[in-house]
């Protein structure tokens, strides 16, 4: 039985940078979509880190910084959720999700069942100078 629950989560996952995708799960992003494969591979995905690597396309995230171009930011729900590649599908396996064990403390340490940490850092500008954050202006 897992220790989490999606349906409580921000939909951390989404943000990880190399979110991996394989021909396979392109030829059901294509069909999903109703286009080729090779305009699929070219809308949805960009090369990685690694030789042959396709991780999907992130877009703007107001809690993340960026996520995965087909969750909803409003919802926080993937919008492809039948068509979503084998990594999604997977994701976190059998065991944990650390991210809900993160979520779940902070919830309760602020005493908010609906509290979201952001992890993107958007300091402050210092009033000093607009184009530096707040707290580097008091070092």
């Amino acid at each position: 039985m897992p220790f989490y629950n999606c349906d409580r989560c921000p939909s951390y996952c989404c943000s990880y940078p190399r979110i991996q995708v394989e021909d396979k799960d392109l030829v059901r992003l294509a069909k999903h979509f109703g286009v080729s494969y090779g305009a699929a591979r070219k809308k949805f995905v960009r090369r990685g880190e690694d030789p042959g690597e396709l991780i999907l396309r992130h877009t703007p995230d107001e809690i993340y910084g960026t996520a995965c171009q087909f969750l909803d930011r409003t919802t926080r729900r993937c919008t492809i959720y039948e068509a979503r590649p084998a990594i999604c599908r997977n994701y976190p396996g059998d065991g944990r999700c650390g991210y809900y064990d993160f979520l779940s403390f902070e919830r309760r340490a602020q005493e908010d069942p609906d509290h979201v940490p952001s992890t993107y850092n958007h300091p402050a500008p210092s009033p000093a100078n607009p184009a530096e954050p707040a707290d580097a202006a008091d070092e």
